[in-house]
């Protein structure tokens, strides 16, 4: 069992101290950061590794060689055309597929998808990022796999590929080799993942440094926060009982209590508040305090119990079932991921075997 275990480590190692080849498909009108934001994040591994080869070498695919006009005005440059480049590539570690505005004509391009449906076949990861998602549904990846893509072309998604389990509130989603994720920003953030599986926390941690981005946003986490979502009523009948419950989230704040605080029935209210922002009031709540437990987590050492009853939970099992609902990690795993290092080193003075505390 030792020789077994210790070859697999070899094994690991062997593998993560190699250049890994990235395929990035580009087509006209693709939103610029979902070309470079991914790989500026995965080539950045090389400030931080000893080995001579680049961590990742990538090329660039598009309907031409050359210059590739994105959403911005600022051309990209491609490596090879689709027709070239299946006798070029002879090894594909991961590939990826930008989004943009560009879709639309690109899932039109049967070129473009003719080469998606044989590089995804012969690479080890297929990455989608924001949009990028309908080019995969649309040559099948996606088929039976829960997927995301950005916010506002979830919906469509859905529609058109209904065999897809869309999860519209993750800002990127693993299914076996196929990794999707959301809008822009969520695709530095898939990357980072990335990373992490090829080259260990530690280099992953560098580069989020490095790069001024949180450490390993959780796969499940929201891609709204309590305030976007709040952004949807500004001017309705629900802005003053969404501010409401932002500034009282530990408080009692029940259907019950908030229509009465409204002059509503409850009937009307719960109808008027799921119009407002497309969610139940209790689903609101529980975004709210969610953040407000995620801020405690990172900044202070109070215990799971304590922050579940100052945050407005009525116990740490229900504060436990938000936190896998929504991010799908558990309380403790979110403070060891993201508690800042203020946060910790308070902790451990509080906790000093000699008994000082601060």
């Amino acid at each position: 069992m030792y020789s077994t275990d210790m070859n697999t480590y070899i094994e690991k190692q062997q593998q993560s101290h190699r250049s890994r080849h990235v395929v990035m498909v580009t087509y006209p009108q693709a939103h610029i950061l979902d070309v470079v934001g991914p790989i500026e994040v995965l080539t950045g591994v090389k400030l931080f590794t000893d080995e001579q080869a680049e961590p990742y070498t990538v090329s660039i695919v598009a309907e031409s060689q050359g210059p590739i006009e994105t959403t911005c005005g600022i051309p990209i440059n491609a490596h090879h055309d689709f027709a070239t480049a299946q006798n070029a590539l002879e090894h594909i570690d991961t590939l990826i597929v930008a989004g943009g505005h560009g879709t639309t004509g690109a899932l039109a391009d049967a070129a473009l998808l003719d080469f998606v449906t044989w590089a995804a076949d012969k690479a080890q990861r297929v990455v989608s990022i924001c949009t990028g998602a309908m080019i995969l549904a649309e040559v099948g990846l996606l088929d039976h796999r829960r997927a995301t893509t950005h916010w506002f072309w979830c919906p469509t998604l859905t529609k058109q590929h209904p065999k897809v389990m869309v999860e519209s509130d993750s800002l990127f989603v693993r299914d076996g080799k196929i990794w999707t994720s959301a809008g822009v920003t969520a695709g530095m953030d898939l990357s980072l993942a990335l990373i992490e599986e090829d080259w260990g926390h530690d280099i992953a941690l560098q580069v989020a440094r490095y790069n001024v981005m949180y450490m390993m946003r959780p796969g499940g986490q929201s891609q709204f926060s309590a305030e976007l979502i709040a952004q949807q009523a500004e001017g309705g009948p629900m802005k003053d009982t969404l501010d409401h419950i932002r500034e009282n989230y530990d408080k009692n704040l029940t259907v019950t209590t908030l229509a009465a605080r409204a002059f509503m029935s409850e009937r009307t209210f719960a109808r008027k508040f799921k119009e407002s922002v497309d969610m139940t009031p209790a689903q609101y709540v529980e975004i709210v305090r969610l953040q407000a437990a995620r801020v405690a987590l990172e900044q202070g050492n109070d215990s799971v119990d304590v922050i579940a009853s100052n945050v407005g939970f009525a116990n740490s099992e229900r504060m436990r079932r938000a936190f896998q609902r929504h991010l799908g990690i558990a309380a403790t795993e979110y403070r060891q991921r993201f508690q800042s290092k203020s946060a910790q080193a308070a902790g451990l003075q509080s906790t000093d075997p000699k008994g000082d505390s601060t």
